[in-house]
């Protein structure tokens, strides 16, 4: 079976009767398994998967099907899917099965989506490699031998793969679109507030959006607009009805802003430089303006990131005490010391190094200079990125510093770790919409992606203008 790029392509082939949503469905199980050493997925429900394409190819005839009718997504283990497992890749919620669906979830189901299972991630969504899933890392699909990215490495190995047609993945810090650059996806974090969290679970709130991971822009549109919208379950949201996404206006032309301690940074890989000035000079030939900004506060997004992050994980995770659900020690000789165990048998090296960085931080003695001052520092990011949005269309970045980092090679030093995703983390604490496009590869045909970032709820600008680059990338 051919690997299709856009859900359009497949729908009209159900059109006209070349394929069924049970062949896509085998064809996916089919390569779930053969590339089941990429560990891409911790559970697959295949019987399920296939009940519901025989249920959707009888609506197909019937010409009542949904907008995503033969479209087989996998979910990120951090989804709730009502009577499915769902553990964030921890071993602290083993056996844990959700009693309801997240509101994505929902929708996507209400537009007949055939869902396969869920994909491996960094337990809790903390990560940027793939590497601290309780279950094990998860492989690049281009070269095993390297990472995913993370946290959801899994989402994009199984879209790269041919595992699936798309997924849903989580961004707190670049979660999203790392993991695509290094697969050579499109992956797409939405303005905060944008898409409904009801039913993620929770790693930092204010920093968390769920957005899709898909191998075109026609598809990251179609899933935004059917994921996006009012829902009343989450109060953090922006309360508007969600744009229609799916029509690609024409650009005039338009204004980039490149930082300079982005393109001239010294951690930045020759190769992706090499390949993003070319791409400024191809801009500013066909008629585009590229302007260059600075911006001092590049050294100060990481550790602004992590001080307000694990603050916020610090107090979501503490629900995780093994009383109600998930692990419990069974060596345990009261309440405290139940607890205690719980935590500490269940929760991962990385999330245990989390929580106590998030304590830390929060603690009466160490607020002001740390949290409230990182709070401020956000601020002063939201602020200087809209003052630079004002006078331009669209920032301009390197998705990623590097390609994707060989297994085990920064999994010993935390720092190099965080830096990884230094490229990504801007949007998150701005809440601004940005997205991973995968326009070029480097001498070991590793992927290097390119992200753009445009105003809040500029999702349509946003993807015009990736659209353009696209075209721009394949002439």
């Amino acid at each position: 079976m051919k690997q299709y790029k856009r859900i359009s392509d497949i729908q009209s082939d159900l059109k006209n009767g070349l394929v069924t949503c049970v062949d896509l469905v085998e064809h996916y199980l089919q390569n779930i398994q053969a590339k089941k050493d990429l560990n891409a997925f911790l559970e697959v429900w295949d019987e399920e998967a296939r009940t519901k394409a025989i249920a959707i190819d009888e609506k197909i005839a019937q010409k009542c099907a949904g907008k995503l009718a033969g479209v087989v997504i996998a979910l990120k283990d951090n989804l709730a899917y009502k009577n499915h497992k769902v553990s964030c890749a921890s071993k602290i919620l083993d056996g844990f099965e959700s009693l309801y669906s997240a509101t994505v979830v929902q929708r996507l189901e209400q537009e007949d989506a055939i869902f396969i299972g869920r994909t491996n991630c960094d337990e809790f969504a903390m990560g940027a490699s793939n590497e601290n899933s309780a279950f094990g890392p998860v492989k690049n699909a281009i070269d095993p031998s390297r990472v995913p990215g993370g946290s959801s490495g899994g989402s994009a190995v199984a879209v790269a793969a041919d595992m699936c047609h798309c997924a849903l993945g989580s961004d707190t810090g670049g979660s999203i679109r790392q993991p695509a650059a290094f697969n050579g996806i499109y992956g797409f974090k939405p303005t905060y507030g944008l898409v409904s969290r009801w039913g993620l679970l929770a790693y930092a709130s204010s920093f968390d959006q769920i957005g899709p991971m898909a191998k075109s822009l026609e598809d990251i549109a179609l899933l935004t607009q059917i994921i996006a919208g009012v829902d009343a379950n989450d109060a953090s949201m922006l309360q508007l009805e969600a744009p229609n996404f799916t029509e690609f206006k024409a650009t005039s032309k338009i204004t980039f802003s490149v930082m300079n301690e982005a393109l001239f940074n010294e951690g930045l890989d020759p190769q992706i430089k090499q390949h993003f000035e070319t791409l400024i000079n191809t801009l500013l030939d066909q008629g585009h303006k590229v302007q260059y900004f600075d911006f001092p506060l590049l050294e100060h997004l990481v550790p602004t990131y992590y001080v307000l992050t694990t603050a916020e994980a610090s107090s979501n995770l503490s629900r995780y005490s093994g009383m109600l659900y998930g692990h419990r020690s069974t060596k345990g000789t009261d309440l405290e010391s139940t607890i205690t165990l719980s935590r500490s048998e269940g929760f991962g090296p990385e999330v245990k190094r989390r929580i106590l960085l998030g304590t830390f931080v929060l603690s009466s003695d160490h607020y002001d200079a740390y949290y409230e001052k990182a709070q401020k520092v956000r601020r002063k990011i939201l602020d200087e990125t809209n003052k630079i949005l004002e006078s331009s269309d669209v920032i301009l970045l390197p998705t990623t510093s590097t390609p994707a980092f060989k297994l085990g090679e920064k999994s010993k030093d935390p720092i190099a770790m965080y830096l990884a995703d230094l490229f990504t983390v801007q949007a998150n604490l701005s809440g601004n919409p940005a997205i991973s496009i995968p326009l070029f590869k480097n001498d070991k045909n590793l992927p290097i992606g390119v992200q753009l970032m445009t105003k809040h709820q500029n999702e349509q600008e946003l993807f015009n203008i990736a659209h353009l680059l696209e075209n721009i990338s394949t002439q």
